[in-house]
């Protein structure tokens, strides 16, 4: 699927940003273009040293996970940085890498490398199997401008309960911001959390205030019951 879209056209219309897209015709697959942009938002999620966060090594270790070659998908990996996620302010140039060989042009400027801005951190927050979710969620908070601060770690003390849930409504903030029901994704608000808000987030919020009015012998055997029919 990467290595088929892989050949991109230059398109003049507004950067958005993709991760949720889904084929018309099957609804419960992503597009490559989707695939790719959260290849690449895992993978920089969880690099540690500049020579793994070039373009060129970005676009190899996708495709080796994707067992295709590096150069098919290097184009639409190019595009997709530069066109949608560094205009969009999800992923920012870091710094440079001095080049020995190469263009002369590479060698004067140097081999560009990224990493993800805060707003990338929160949208890396809403892909599912990214596994160090946790341990970004810190990271963010760390960066937390004063009237975002309360916002990250309620939601850091509800993760610690209930992951799924938590995570979840992380998803459906940045799918919100997909859908354009959101300008940006920062700052990261009550405010702006609660025009993400759907039908699925009243259903929770109504089993949350009734779960908590329950007698523990009833919160027990509720529990039970839910975890028999999951």
């Amino acid at each position: 699927m990467l290595q088929n879209e892989a050949k991109w056209t230059m398109k003049s219309e507004k950067a958005r940003l993709a991760i949720f897209d889904t084929f018309k015709t099957k609804s419960q697959q992503i597009t490559g273009e989707a695939s790719r942009q959260r290849s690449i938002i895992q993978h920089l999620s969880n690099s540690t040293n500049s020579a793994s966060k070039t373009r060129t090594s970005i676009s190899q270790s996708i495709a080796e996970k994707n067992k295709i070659l590096w150069k098919n998908i290097y184009s639409g990996i190019f595009r997709d940085l530069d066109e949608i996620l560094i205009p969009l302010g999800i992923v920012e140039e870091e710094g440079r890498l001095p080049l020995k060989r190469g263009p002369k042009a590479l060698q004067q400027n140097g081999m560009p490398f990224y990493h993800l801005t805060k707003k990338g951190m929160i949208v890396s927050l809403a892909i599912d199997n990214i596994s160090e979710r946790k341990r970004i969620l810190k990271e963010i908070i760390n960066q937390a401008d004063v009237d975002e601060k309360q916002a990250f770690q309620i939601m850091e003390k509800l993760i610690k309960i209930a992951p799924h849930f938590g995570f979840s409504i992380f998803e459906r903030y940045v799918k919100a911001y997909c859908e354009e029901m959101l300008d940006d994704l920062l700052p990261f608000t009550v405010e702006n959390l609660s025009k993400s808000t759907d039908n699925s987030a009243r259903l929770q919020i109504e089993l949350l205030e009734g779960f908590s009015k329950l007698p523990k012998s009833d919160r027990d055997q509720t529990i039970d019951f839910l975890k028999k029919i999951d």
